[in-house]
């Protein structure tokens, strides 16, 4: 798997438009920046700080996260999400996501992606459908 050493960074920008709002998210009623559009920049830019770290068979996909929204942003407004991978502990990565209004913090969020083969990961996807493309669970 990846090397991917603690330490790796990226930065990746949105200016807030209408379908980043709770509203067209479906999150909430007010016409700020949804958190789920916050929690996709994060990751987002996780999958960014890993950039040419991993073999070409490998991808990573995003298990778990946790985020706190403290401030809101209106359309128009642009917000920077700044990842550091904290943490490489077997298949698993740790990144810390700081998303900021310029100087006011907006978010902070913790999240885990996991390292898998990407042909063995896809291949579970047909394991699971029979042979009409129906789920079989």
């Amino acid at each position: 798997m990846g090397s991917c050493n603690p330490g790796l960074k990226h930065v990746r920008e949105l200016v807030v438009s209408e379908q980043d709002t709770s509203i067209a998210l479906g999150s909430g009623d007010v016409p700020v920046v949804g958190t789920p559009a916050l929690l996709a920049l994060a990751e987002s830019a996780c999958v960014q700080a890993i950039d040419g770290e991993l073999a070409d068979a490998e991808t990573t996909v995003g298990t778990w996260a946790e985020i706190e929204h403290v401030t809101p942003v209106a359309v128009g407004g642009r917000v920077c999400a700044r990842a550091t991978l904290i943490g490489h502990h077997g298949r698993r990565l740790e990144f810390n996501v700081t998303i900021e209004h310029g100087d006011t913090v907006v978010a902070k969020v913790r999240h885990r992606r996991v390292l898998v083969d990407r042909m063995q990961f896809l291949d579970r996807l047909d394991a699971d459908r029979d042979i009409t493309g129906a789920a079989t669970r």
